[in-house]
């Protein structure tokens, strides 16, 4: 299936590891050119050389945290800069810390809404007058099937990513009539670092080990597995293609079947 991605251009947040960097390299191997963001460590331009090498295809990488403000839209500035346009926005923060609601304080949820909900509707503000003028677009939001079914222990990623949702079915219906597209895609356990790290603190709160949290995860999710991170991005990648343009405001779970309920 020709996914119709061969030119366009692709701004991948939080890319430099984990779920990011394997969509930017999906996005990549289907033509399209990348820009990605990440912390100013080395994992960057590990993250660039690595997608370069294997796709041959041509990726830039822009350091950014994206909890700050001129930072998240400088990424989106300098993507511009250099490729002259976007068709493509996908919103990518990694997520806030494993906490219980009496843990949290102030500033951790301010943290949480800058982290997920603000970065987002920054990089999302600069892209979108962009695809307007083009009249195409598609704006994918990395969130969680915490979304939809809320974990325990994950107060301050069942709430800001919640927020992230309501924009999106908000702002689709805003940006359909210029042929935008804006989705979110909420993965279950994955196997990356990040869900290393929640089973690593979930075992050392409760004196076990994290292969043993992980097997319980699996335990409960119908496909016996953890999802992969090219399965993940497999799904972003056809919601940014010319075959998914009659797909909006919609929240796709990627789980294994883990979700229990019906919508």
């Amino acid at each position: 299936m020709d996914l119709g991605l061969r030119g366009k251009v692709a701004f991948v947040a939080g890319a430099s590891q984990g779920l990011g960097k394997a969509v930017a390299m999906e996005l990549c191997r289907e033509g399209a050119r990348v820009a990605i963001c990440g912390l100013d460590d080395p994992e960057l331009p590990k993250a660039v050389e690595e997608i370069r090498e294997a796709t041959g295809a041509e990726i830039i990488g822009v350091p950014a945290d994206v909890t700050q403000a001129e930072e998240a839209k400088g990424f989106i500035r300098k993507g511009l800069e250099h490729f002259g346009t976007v068709d493509i926005l996908v919103n990518n923060a990694g997520g806030p810390p494993s906490r219980t609601f009496l843990e949290v304080d102030d500033e951790m949820w301010f943290q949480g809404i800058r982290l997920n909900l603000m970065s987002t509707i920054r990089m999302t503000r600069e892209a979108v007058p962009v695809m307007m003028e083009k009249k195409w677009g598609r704006i994918i939001n990395m969130t969680s099937i915490s979304v939809k079914q809320p974990i325990d222990g994950l107060i301050l990623s069942n709430t800001v990513r919640s927020g992230v949702v309501g924009l999106a079915k908000t702002l689709s219906n805003e940006l359909a009539p210029y042929n935008i597209t804006v989705n979110n895609v909420c993965p279950g356990y994955t196997l990356t670092e990040r869900v290393r790290s929640l089973a690593a603190v979930t075992a050392e709160k409760e004196g076990t080990t994290p292969e043993e949290v992980i097997a319980r995860w699996q335990s409960t999710i119908p496909m016996g597995r953890l999802g992969t991170p090219e399965e993940f991005a497999a799904l972003v990648t056809f919601l940014a293609s010319e075959r998914a343009g009659y797909i909006t405001g919609a929240s796709i779970q990627i789980d294994g079947g883990w979700y229990k309920g019906v919508m």
